[in-house]
């Protein structure tokens, strides 16, 4: 019996690793790929690793493009995003968890319907209301509207739904405000959500390329992902460039995510069996 359970799961852990490697590799050959230049990229012979090592493209992406902009861009817009899209959607989540009030649950549902609409769907109407209100090419219109997202009202909410509701009437009998109540009370136990929303809303921002293309009109305002765009032209693809400038990109997520992935697995876990 102990030999069948130990071959099984020999079985499963290489089962596991062969889909590790599978979903690593990508990310494998774009590093590698950042160090060779463009005859090697193109070259029929597969090679794990590069012949000539250079730094090459990572200099020509600094020196050539606005790269360093492009960041900060991605930065503003991540951190605009999250801060705000965080706040919105607790408020949102809490006022629905917690309160009656007259077509709640049609209003929830509406929240729903709004979530399995797609983004392309809403792309004329904003872009038409941003060029009304000249906020093309600006953070402010690259952040605003995507801010209240119905799939973070809808995650806080079923995570809220399971407090316990005596920690809000003993605030309120103590002469609490609602406001202190949702700062000092609230918002502390629902950590493991909130970093769980912030880390799904900081993904979204960071890879998103269909909005960002659409609102920033000139290359210094580019996000990262419109500028990586950018570099594959029709005739020459400058495929090295997008390599180097792809690994760097990739770095702040992946740190961002490693810090936060605790409270993430226990946000999303909390968040799917209360309510």
């Amino acid at each position: 019996m102990r030999s069948r359970t130990l071959l099984a799961k020999m079985g499963l852990t290489a089962v596991l690793i062969c889909i590790s490697i599978i979903f690593i590799f990508p990310f494998y050959w774009m590093l590698v790929s950042s160090f060779r230049d463009l005859g090697e990229i193109f070259t029929q012979k597969l090679t794990l690793l590069p012949k000539n090592p250079q730094l090459t493209n990572y200099v020509r992406l600094v020196t050539e493009k606005p790269f360093f902009r492009w960041y900060l861009n991605s930065l503003i817009f991540v951190v605009g995003y999250v801060a705000i899209g965080v706040f919105i959607c607790s408020l949102g989540g809490y006022a629905f968890a917690k309160y009656r009030f007259r077509f709640q649950n049609f209003l929830f549902l509406l929240i729903i319907i709004g979530h399995m609409l797609p983004v392309h769907m809403q792309l004329i109407p904003l872009f038409i209301i941003l060029t009304k209100t000249k906020l093309i090419n600006t953070y402010t219109g690259l952040i605003l509207p995507m801010t209240p997202n119905p799939m973070g009202i809808f995650l806080v909410r079923q995570y809220m739904v399971g407090l316990d509701d005596s920690l809000i009437d003993s605030a309120r009998i103590d002469g609490a405000s609602e406001w202190r109540i949702f700062f000092k009370i609230i918002m502390p136990v629902s950590r493991p959500v909130i970093a769980a929303l912030a880390i799904l809303l900081a993904l979204f921002a960071w890879n998103d390329l269909l909005w960002p293309l659409t609102v920033m009109r000139t290359e210094n305002m580019f996000t990262l992902s419109v500028g990586l765009a950018s570099m594959i032209g029709l005739y020459r693809p400058e495929y090295g460039l997008v390599m180097a400038g792809s690994t760097l990109s990739v770095l702040p997520i992946v740190i961002f995510f490693l810090f936060m992935q605790r409270h993430f697995i226990t946000g999303i876990t909390a968040g799917s069996v209360k309510g």
